[in-house]
């Protein structure tokens, strides 16, 4: 991987995530009012933009209730604090299927499939700076989990946000996710400037050595911007080998809780602690002002 170290990089914090990480740790948050708090924290400590999902305030799962994004979403905007938000788009695609010897029905306890509208009835009506769009199917997970993005749901969600005059963030979690969003791309369904985020090191997508990351960022567009973090003990490490291979970063603990061995971390201290790596390396820190400016975006509230 040729290095090519980011002098300019905005730092992205995922604050909560759809994962089952609030019984691991109490700093998760969980409730509109913990979830904004998490955005508007990490903004303070030096993120630009933060991605949001919600969960259900009595049971902490993962939701798609649109007043639940909608309170989060006043609630920041409330508070003057400077941020680009990134709602997540990712819900309605999970399927888990029944048993290896009897896959079908899907189990309903875990399944929640959506068309492409509904997927984006949050996007539509709060209109965020960026939206995720996952862009592949994959395993998840060593159960029955399958995260499903078909190609003609892709297109529908694709069309869908540049309708709304969203950016899409392109999640990325295998190779062959590159393909399919370079196919969208040669179709019109998103505009320039492209922005990626490589997810690695999530059972069974791309693995995070670096060896998968250079090939990913090597087939990148030269012109597409990206992110990449890993999970777990990983994400800080990670955050320096994102600088170097050209990209910025992504922290927060959707992806991993820990600061340190036994010590468990804020969103906060997960940001503050990748600008530390950022400019400890001679990187600027981009505010929430550039990268608007960066990603062409408009200020929403």
């Amino acid at each position: 991987m040729p290095l090519r170290p980011s002098r300019d990089v905005f730092i992205t914090c995922a604050v909560t995530g759809a994962g089952d990480t609030t019984g691991r740790s109490d700093k998760v948050p969980v409730t509109p009012e913990e979830i904004a708090a998490a955005a508007i924290e990490a903004a303070k400590a030096g993120a630009a933009i933060a991605h949001i999902h919600v969960r259900d305030p009595e049971t902490g799962k993962p939701s798609r209730d649109l007043g639940l994004y909608r309170e989060v979403v006043r609630l920041v905007a409330a508070s003057g604090v400077d941020v680009v938000l990134n709602l997540t788009a990712g819900a309605g695609g999970d399927l888990v299927l029944g048993s290896p010897e009897a896959p079908l029905p899907p189990d309903p306890a875990g399944t929640d499939m959506a068309g492409a509208e509904e997927r984006l009835a949050h996007v539509a009506e709060l209109r965020p700076e960026i939206c995720t769009l996952d862009c592949g199917t994959m395993n998840f997970g060593e159960g029955d989990y399958v995260m499903t993005n078909t190609p003609a749901m892709l297109k529908a969600m694709a069309a869908r946000i540049r309708e709304l005059g969203v950016r899409p963030e392109i999640e990325i979690f295998d190779t062959g996710h590159l393909v399919l969003a370079k196919w969208l791309k040669d179709q019109g369904l998103i505009e320039d400037p492209v922005m990626v985020q490589l997810c690695m090191g999530i059972p069974w997508g791309a693995p995070d050595d670096v060896a998968t990351l250079s090939a990913l960022v090597q087939n990148l567009p030269d012109d597409w911007i990206f992110s990449a973090f890993s999970i777990g003990r990983n994400q800080l490490p990670y955050a320096a080998l994102a600088l170097a291979a050209g990209g910025n970063i992504r922290v927060g603990l959707e992806d991993n809780i820990w600061l340190a061995k036994g010590v468990l971390a804020t969103n906060g201290d997960l940001v503050r602690r990748a600008v530390q790596i950022a400019e400890g390396v001679g990187s600027r820190v981009l505010s929430p002002a550039e990268v608007r400016a960066k990603l062409k975006l408009e200020r929403r509230w």
